[in-house]
């Protein structure tokens, strides 16, 4: 609570609370809080991939596997493991699986950090290459 002081007389209010807030933004401020005009953003970046296609089709053929997909549902690079009907532990499986076809071991932080074909083929490459 904090302490409200009228003349003599101290009185304690509530804190109010805050009803809704959907999102804050600082774009326009600098350091010293002055507001400036904002530039048109100009630049595009492209992501690129680093994960071998021969990776991401063998990923794609575990997960068909693991998932039990019906025969003609497409698996690409960019297929969510969500999207396709995982759930959290059919993903665990998934990885165990990929960790013994590839012979490798993906600690729990980076198995996380999975949700599509393509991030589980990159970390696999980058596993592969740093054995």
């Amino acid at each position: 609570m904090a302490a409200i002081t009228t003349g003599s007389a101290v009185s304690f209010a509530r804190p109010a609370k805050a009803s809704s807030v959907s999102s804050v933004s600082f774009a326009g401020l600098r350091k010293d809080n002055v507001a400036f005009p904002l530039q048109p953003a100009t630049q595009r970046f492209t992501v690129l991939r680093a994960a071998k296609q021969e990776t991401v089709d063998q990923v794609c053929n575990i997960v068909k596997k693991q998932l039990v997909l019906a025969e003609g549902t497409e698996v690409t690079g960019s297929s969510k493991f969500t999207d396709l009907g995982a759930d959290s532990l059919d993903t665990v499986e998934i990885v165990m699986g990929l960790e013994e076809a590839f012979d490798i071991s993906v600690e729990e932080s980076s198995a996380q950090s999975i949700a599509t074909v393509e991030d589980a083929a990159e970390l696999i490459d980058k596993l592969v290459a740093a054995k």
